[in-house]
């Protein structure tokens, strides 16, 4: 299956590179994190088109079902660059929650209007780093998430800094860490942002913002990336965030959810 959309590439490439065991079978992609089954979007069918029809629909959760027996869950992502929630009208049909996030990108970027010139910006390095990582994405956007869902992604974040594929920044305030996120390679001159995470008392003082444009830097000073990959929920308010620091919407994308059973 050809993967055209800036989304879908960088998606794999990050999943493959902290473990993930990527399938392709010419008409759709499976994708596997044995070391995290209960991580939605390291469990899921990547199809090429959305199905049209609610019986292709069903079709396709039968198919995900004989892949991933095991899943509790229902996700299926769609490798379009363009598109909207009609488009996903046929997983809809069959009880599926459609969601679409803006692809943002940027080949430059400048300091946010109001940066914050407070907090400390480095990486994550120690043990006690990588533990408050932990923290920060359960108290932050990750509410409802288990500790073992949490500690397994960290643990995979951790193992592509060890790799040598990126890092994972932090905002400090002495030790604390208040906010945080990972840029990482994801092909020659293409860079990815991932798991971008503020504790819900730090939000509001300009430490996002500034830390992207500092971790962005970063990706062209250090990375050598031309090109830096955003892909943010386009109805909450942090995407204003990385507009102002210089990316811009570039592409949709699309999939689809049916959440586990309480």
């Amino acid at each position: 299956m050809e993967i055209v959309s800036l989304a879908t590439h960088t998606d794999l490439a990050l999943l493959e590179r902290s473990g993930s065991v990527i399938t392709d079978h010419g008409t759709h992609v499976v994708v596997r994190t044995p070391d995290n089954p209960t991580f939605w979007w390291g469990n899921y069918l990547l199809l090429p088109t959305p199905p049209a029809t609610a019986e292709e629909a069903r079709a396709w959760l039968g198919t995900f079902e004989r892949a991933l027996p095991e899943a509790r869950h229902r996700t299926f992502g769609v490798d379009v660059s363009t598109g909207s929630l009609d488009d996903l009208g046929a997983f809809t049909e069959v009880g599926l929650e459609a969601e679409v996030s803006s692809v943002m990108t940027a080949q430059h970027v400048h300091e946010p209007p109001r940066p914050n010139r407070d907090a400390t910006y480095r990486r994550l390095v120690s043990d006690d780093d990588w533990a408050q990582q932990v923290e920060v994405s359960r108290a932050g956007e990750d509410v409802g998430y288990d500790l073992p869902f949490v500690t397994a992604r960290t643990a995979a974040e951790r193992s592509l800094v060890e790799q040598g594929y990126g890092a994972w920044w932090g905002a400090f305030e002495g030790d604390r860490l208040l906010s945080s996120m990972g840029l990482v390679t994801a092909s020659p001159g293409l860079a990815r942002f991932q798991s971008v995470k503020t504790h819900p008392d730090a939000r509001g003082r300009g430490l996002a913002g500034t830390l992207v444009h500092r971790v962005s830097r970063y990706g062209f000073e250090e990375l050598g990336a031309t090109t830096l990959v955003m892909v943010a929920d386009p109805d909450y308010l942090a995407i204003r965030v990385y507009r102002s620091v210089g990316f811009a919407d570039t592409e949709q994308q699309l999939q689809a959810v049916r959440k586990p059973p309480a």
